[in-house]
């Protein structure tokens, strides 16, 4: 196999979840011009027919599926429609995440909690669901931040611990998952990238941030699905229990 080949994922099965909007419909296009087949899941299931129709240009064979990641049952339903629709689970993109701006004194318990149950505890019932059917080989790609290692000047302290949790539980399931199971469990750290959660920013916010970033722009939702690609694809076959960060060069500066 040439090295680029090792980045093909033909006839592979990916589940994406978020996959209505935003990073989400970045990663089921890119994964399905790569070769592969796709489950999606997300909560607004009439939004992601979009997403559908970008598959299936590419040429993907694609079911979707109503999900809320932070229910465990529905995860779980997630991946018994991937296996009653395609008969394997290999690769898992955990992008499901929502983001709140609440100063600490005045959050609100279910404000955090909410939080915590779709981007840290949906990504575990997520991952667990699909570790218990995907064959040696396969890949779990775990969506934090870099807000999981910095700050980003607003107060998000709910989001923050999340994504910081997700780097934790993504290093715990590579050393869990490894040998034993030949799972690969890695995890990417975004900077900004446009999305449906940059939309949601005060005006000016991020034109603020560029002069941070050594790269001097935002990011293009392409170059984080072809980081995706890459370890998710035997390309990535040494690299587990990693988060890499693509964020243009902002933490380090």
């Amino acid at each position: 196999m040439s090295v680029l080949d090792s980045f093909r994922l033909d006839g592979k099965v990916v589940i994406v979840t978020g996959a209505s909007s935003g990073l989400g419909v970045s990663f089921a296009q890119a994964f399905a011009e790569a070769g592969a087949d796709l489950v999606l899941g997300a909560r607004r299931v009439e939004q992601m027919a979009g997403t559908a129709a970008l598959v299936e240009q590419a040429g993907g064979k694609v079911h979707a599926h109503k999900t809320d990641v932070a229910d465990p049952e529905q995860c779980q339903q997630l991946v018994d429609a991937a296996i009653n629709e395609f008969g394997r689970v290999d690769v898992l993109v955990n992008n499901a995440g929502i983001g709140t701006a609440v100063p600490a004194t005045r959050e609100a318990p279910d404000e955090f909690r909410k939080v915590i149950d779709v981007n840290l505890n949906g990504s575990y019932w997520m991952a667990q669901s699909c570790g218990r059917v995907m064959a040696p080989g396969s890949s779990i790609i775990n969506i934090a931040s870099i807000l999981g290692v910095i700050t980003g000047g607003l107060p998000q302290a709910a989001y923050s611990a999340s994504k910081a949790g997700v780097m934790g539980l993504t290093r715990d399931l590579a050393q869990q998952w490894g040998s034993r199971k030949g799972i690969r469990v890695n995890a990417l750290a975004p900077g900004f990238f446009k999305s449906e959660m940059t939309d949601e920013y005060q005006p000016g916010y991020l034109e603020k941030q560029l002069p941070r970033i050594v790269m001097g722009r935002l990011g293009d939702p392409a170059e984080l699905a072809a980081t995706a690609i890459w370890l998710a694809s035997s390309a990535g076959g040494y690299v587990t229990g990693q988060t890499i960060i693509v964020d243009g060069g902002l933490t380090i500066t």
